[in-house]
């Protein structure tokens, strides 16, 4: 009897990882296609998410803390499906208008995914990765703690990313262009514990985060 329970269960176990496998290949597919219709943000979302693991693994988080955060990155933009291709890529600066269009995705991505039970522990990094530290964030002006921990850990490696990339209006900063920004923005943009937190990986480490996503990350 106790031979055939452990083989049931040993099946069941087998069903749910594939269960979640499959769940990790939609999410991974589902951002591919975000970033394929955003050209200038190519990758973006596999790149934070990169980065957003290693923080939190800085800041010895939970490993199922971990997991909520690497989901959440990697659907964070999830809602600019809904945003139209005239605004999301429009070359030149965005009129007020289409500015308060776009700041509507972190509500349009959980508005998606609400029905999804497995995605529960990730929409407030979703709806909330916009938010500052100081409440000067959208779309609800959280501020200090009462902004989620993932989307506080992620607000600074979505800032790292974009400055150290290069786009088609301005150059990658260097690692320590970024680094000094992210000080700058202590308590203000971002929680001054995250920010420390970051800035504790070494530089070689980001480096080898950032080439194995086709990044140079320039040397300090």
């Amino acid at each position: 009897i106790t031979t055939e329970l452990e083989i049931k269960y040993e099946a069941i176990e087998r069903a749910h990882d594939e269960l979640l496998r499959s769940y990790e290949t939609t999410l991974g597919a589902l951002s591919r296609a975000l970033d394929l219709r955003d050209s200038e943000t190519e990758d973006h979302s596999r790149r934070v998410t990169d980065l957003a693991c290693r923080l939190a693994a800085a800041a010895e988080l939970p490993k199922s803390r971990e997991d909520s955060i690497r989901r959440g990155a990697l659907l964070h933009d999830v809602g600019k499906i809904g945003v139209p291709d005239a605004i999301l890529r429009k070359p030149g600066r965005l009129t007020d208008e289409e500015t308060l269009l776009m700041r509507k995705h972190p509500e349009w991505g959980c508005a998606m995914l609400k029905e999804v039970d497995f995605l529960a522990d990730v929409l407030p990094l979703i709806l909330h990765h916009h938010e500052k530290f100081d409440g000067t964030g959208y779309p609800r002006g959280l501020a200090g703690e009462s902004i989620p921990l993932g989307a506080r850990i992620f607000a600074v490696v979505d800032v790292f990313d974009a400055l150290t990339t290069a786009r088609p209006y301005k150059a990658a900063l260097s690692y320590r262009g970024a680094t000094d920004y992210l000080a700058g923005g202590r308590g203000s943009h971002f929680d001054p514990a995250v920010v420390d937190a970051f800035l504790k990986i070494p530089y070689r480490d980001l480096a080898e985060t950032a080439a194995r996503n086709g990044v140079v990350l320039v040397s300090p």
